[in-house]
């Protein structure tokens, strides 16, 4: 059974944890940027709902494949519901954890202000639920979706027995964040992180629904990391914390 490790506070003066933060913060923003900006561009390029959603979506697996291979001095997390599936599995403290949240959320922030900027004062688009998608439908929408996309980072990066999969567990994230936007883009949104869905919504006012995007992916998130961690490794040893492992 995977322990959770509180951590003290002195990790935040350690020097590889200040690098590890640095880089999340830049590799969230960029992601972050590019994730919210090909939205914007496929809004105001396309009238055809199908060919901007998979524009988005596509964008995705390219940006999340790139910015976790970029981020592995930290992990490349992006996401709060994937630090917290980690922290459940015991591969990262406590206080790292919320070190990590607080570096996504700001860094998400950002990115949007800087959009914001740079295009004019576009409205920035938000995750909401689409017409007839109730709120508790959109909570199991982003569970399901965050736990597939949390059994994949477990599978691909994190299980010392990945076998064929090593060295392409970016590129396979990538994969099922596209493959959940797709599927689930049209109904709830398929946020997936609530920190891509916190700078958006706080750069336009709009916090319509967003609850939704921190509650199912949390949920989510830390149900993978539960039962990977649990159920499909099979360790000898005390699990690696994140400056140990590579994702």
């Amino acid at each position: 059974m995977a322990k959770i490790t509180l951590g003290t506070t002195q990790e935040a003066a350690q020097p590889n944890c200040i690098q590890a933060l640095i880089v999340e913060f830049i590799v969230t923003f960029l992601f972050v940027f590019a994730g919210v900006a090909s939205k914007m561009a496929a809004d105001k390029l396309s009238g055809d709902g199908l060919v901007g959603l998979f524009f988005v979506a596509m964008a995705n697996v390219l940006l999340v494949a790139v910015m976790i291979s970029a981020g592995h001095v930290s992990g490349g997390h992006l996401n709060p519901a994937v630090t917290f599936g980690l922290l459940v599995g015991g591969h990262i403290t406590v206080v790292r954890s919320i070190l990590y949240w607080i570096d996504q959320l700001i860094a998400s922030a950002g990115a949007c202000y800087l959009l914001h900027y740079l295009t004019g004062g576009l409205t920035t688009p938000v995750h909401t639920l689409k017409s007839g998608v109730g709120c508790t439908q959109g909570v199991v929408w982003e569970i399901v979706l965050t736990f597939s996309l949390l059994f994949t980072v477990y599978a691909t990066m994190v299980d010392p027995k990945k076998g064929g999969f090593a060295g392409l567990g970016p590129i396979l994230i990538g994969f099922v964040v596209g493959a959940n936007i797709l599927a689930g883009g049209a109904f709830a949104g398929a946020s997936m992180n609530p920190a891509r869905s916190f700078g958006p919504a706080l750069v336009s006012g709009n916090w319509t629904d967003q609850w939704i995007f921190w509650v199912g992916p949390l949920i989510g998130g830390g149900l993978a990391g539960f039962i990977y961690e649990n159920f499909f490794i099979n360790r000898t040893h005390v699990p690696l914390l994140v400056d140990e492992v590579s994702y």
